[in-house]
């Protein structure tokens, strides 16, 4: 991270416009080679360079907070902040930056801790800020990966008890009843997030299944219905070799002659997640389907 201050004017644009540079926030700029390839790992790389620019340049005490503090805790995200998030105590005069999203909160330094470095507000007032901000589904995202390293369920409820009648209070509890370490990937929890709102009974997560070629693992689903979902991301297939394909139809084959029933969902499915509510419909049997009582807190439509 390069402040343009420390450098001659004539400097920062030259190397902006030649690419090696680029622009994080006004008077701040990276180094493009430090990026990842992967897209989706080089947001989160400027979201956390555009904290620590904010940081040398903001005089007033703050926190990374809310989306921003859940790029620095490693916390899975649907969508990366283009702003960064802080929360502060007071209101100061000229909190206007067009690229900052500030909360203010008394008291907003005894929620904070040094995480990697950085000054970001704790994990659970991380998740539970998350949980009030997000839709449902993105917030089971947070939650998920939340859960999964380790946030302490109890603080979090008690964060949003103290939270009041707030809006999005109702569904950031029932996200964080939901909330299942056993979620892999947003596509998992995604999953899940379908069948959940569509009304269908809580699945269970990494689903053991005996085989004659031994004990595979299901991403999710009812054993007691001996059906299972498996969430397929988008690049599992292109990445495997021959061997690797037919070793995944062998595993296929053997789940489905010990009596398993397998759905696959891919990314593609959960855009109408309606549809991926329906394709388990089908495969319940008669009397199970007829229980169906959708999680209307959970906004099924909310894409």
């Amino acid at each position: 991270m390069h402040l343009d201050r420390e450098h001659p004017r004539g400097v920062v644009a030259g190397r902006v416009g030649s690419g090696e540079w680029i622009r994080l926030r006004r008077g701040a700029c990276a180094e493009a080679a430090g990026l990842s390839a992967d897209q989706h790992v080089a947001a989160r790389q400027v979201a956390v360079a555009r904290i620590d620019a904010l940081r040398e340049q903001l005089s007033v005490p703050h926190a990374a907070s809310h989306m921003s503090a859940a790029v620095v805790w490693r916390l899975p995200l649907l969508d990366v902040p283009a702003a960064v998030h802080i929360v502060q105590a007071t209101r100061r005069s000229g909190d206007a930056a067009r690229d900052v999203v500030r909360h203010y909160r008394p008291g907003s330094a005894d929620d904070a801790v040094v995480e990697r470095g950085r000054e970001v507000t704790a994990l659970a007032r991380t998740t539970v800020d998350c949980m009030l901000a997000l839709t449902p589904r993105a917030a089971l995202v947070v939650a998920d990966g939340a859960v999964a390293l380790g946030v302490d369920r109890q603080a979090c409820q008690e964060l949003l008890a103290d939270a009041g009648p707030i809006r999005g209070v109702v569904g950031a509890r029932q996200v964080l009843a939901l909330a299942d370490d056993g979620a892999e990937s947003p596509g998992e929890t995604l999953t899940r997030w379908a069948l959940l709102s569509g009304g269908l009974p809580v699945p269970t997560t990494q689903v053991p299944i005996e085989t004659h070629l031994g004990t595979f693992w299901a991403d999710l689903g009812w054993p007691e219905w001996r059906l299972v979902l498996e969430y397929d991301g988008r690049a599992k297939y292109a990445l495997l070799t021959s061997d690797a394909l037919m070793r995944e139809k062998r595993r296929q084959d053997a789940i489905g002659e010990a009596g398993w029933r397998m759905i696959r969902v891919t990314w593609a499915d959960l855009r109408d997640p309606g549809q991926v509510v329906r394709r388990v419909v089908d495969a319940l049997p008669g009397r199970a389907s007829a229980t169906l009582r959708r999680r209307r807190v959970l906004r099924f439509d909310e894409r």
